[in-house]
């Protein structure tokens, strides 16, 4: 199987880069190693809603979200912040009018951001794109080959690596690459990498009703940050959190943590909290295709993305990073995958 461009990684980063070469006319082939597009883009449904568990927010300002939207028609919608905020302290106490809603001003998708990730897969020729393709080693030879666990080699004029450096770090590469490039994609921090979330979904948002946002920080746990999730199609209410219990704390005790996180959304906004329709889990620090050990520690602050200069023109110009994490201006975002796609579709074309 010949190709011209091996995206390795059906995320958004990758999916968009293979979208703007196929509008070109740039043969590709997507390989994607779990059952799914999408990446660290990943919804759970209930009674036709969409809830996401990876990303579920852009800002203004980030021209290529905005411009993905209108091209699909999708709607989008302010995150809910009307009403009064929470705060729980080291005791389990809560307080209100504490702080200010973290989120507010940021967008959201109705049916979540995978609402983005299913018309680029349906525009994509079905023949270039796979799941369930795990890379076992990429070879340097007249081009690139890309050896899948299945047996199965797929040689091509460039490979991208459209995943998080850390992972991408663990691939075999024939011949190897330098050090030197390998430790800068073990330096480089997986957005959401050490991360869990958590949601909650009700028949409807009641917090609303008691002149709560859902919007809330603990310091109690299991859950630090809190939001109000609701779908706007449907009328069920969620609240979604992130996890702040350490990844290697938490690994083997997911049962633990929901029950935990239920406990402490009742303290937080009432009895009917105690009772919720669906709960949905999601630990990215345990997903291999996401994280490495590197990442059970998550980051205290955005780090600082790009792309290094030891990880440039690696393989004279035939094996190429691309995950948000090389983004400039918005590393980490979904706009900074939006970017790298645009920006390495710019050169891939201009070299073809």
């Amino acid at each position: 199987m010949d190709t011209d461009v091996i995206v390795i990684g059906g995320g958004l980063s990758g999916l968009a880069l293979a979208d703007q070469l196929q509008r070109a006319g740039v043969a590709y082939q997507v390989l994607e190693a779990r059952a799914r597009f999408g990446g660290r883009i990943k919804a759970a449904y209930v009674g036709g809603a969409g809830f996401d568990l990876g990303p579920s927010w852009f800002w203004p300002g980030q021209p290529r979200m905005a411009a993905m939207v209108e091209r699909f028609g999708l709607k989008v919608f302010d995150q809910y912040a009307n009403g009064t905020l929470s705060f729980e302290d080291e005791a389990g106490a809560v307080h209100r009018d504490v702080g200010f809603s973290s989120m507010e001003g940021s967008y959201r998708i109705a049916g979540g951001i995978t609402a983005l990730i299913d018309p680029l897969v349906s525009g994509l020729d079905q023949r270039n794109i796979m799941t369930d393709a795990v890379v076992s080693a990429i070879h340097e030879a007249d081009g690139v080959a890309v050896e899948l666990q299945s047996g199965v080699t797929i040689k091509g004029k460039r490979a991208i690596l459209a995943l998080p450096p850390r992972v991408a770090a663990e691939l075999r590469y024939e011949p190897e690459l330098p050090s030197l490039a390998i430790k800068a994609m073990r330096l480089v921090p997986t957005w959401m990498g050490g991360q869990a979330k958590f949601v909650a979904v009700y028949d409807r948002p009641f917090w609303r009703e008691d002149g709560l946002s859902g919007d809330a920080m603990s310091r109690h746990g299991p859950l630090v940050e809190i939001h109000d999730a609701t779908d706007p199609n449907t009328g069920l209410g969620a609240l979604f959190g992130f996890v702040g219990i350490p990844a290697h704390m938490r690994h083997g005790h997911s049962e633990a943590v929901k029950s935990a996180a239920i406990e402490q959304l009742g303290r937080l906004f009432g009895k009917q909290a105690l009772s919720p329709k669906e709960i949905f889990y999601q630990d990215w620090a345990q997903q291999v295709e996401t994280a490495s050990d590197l990442d059970f520690d998550p980051v205290s602050e955005h780090p600082h993305y790009g792309l290094p200069a030891s990880l440039s023109g690696l393989w004279g110009k035939r094996l190429h990073m691309g995950s948000t994490e090389i983004a400039t201006q918005f590393g980490g975002y979904l706009e900074g995958a939006l970017e790298v796609a645009e920006h390495l579709a710019q050169d891939l074309i201009a070299d073809r």
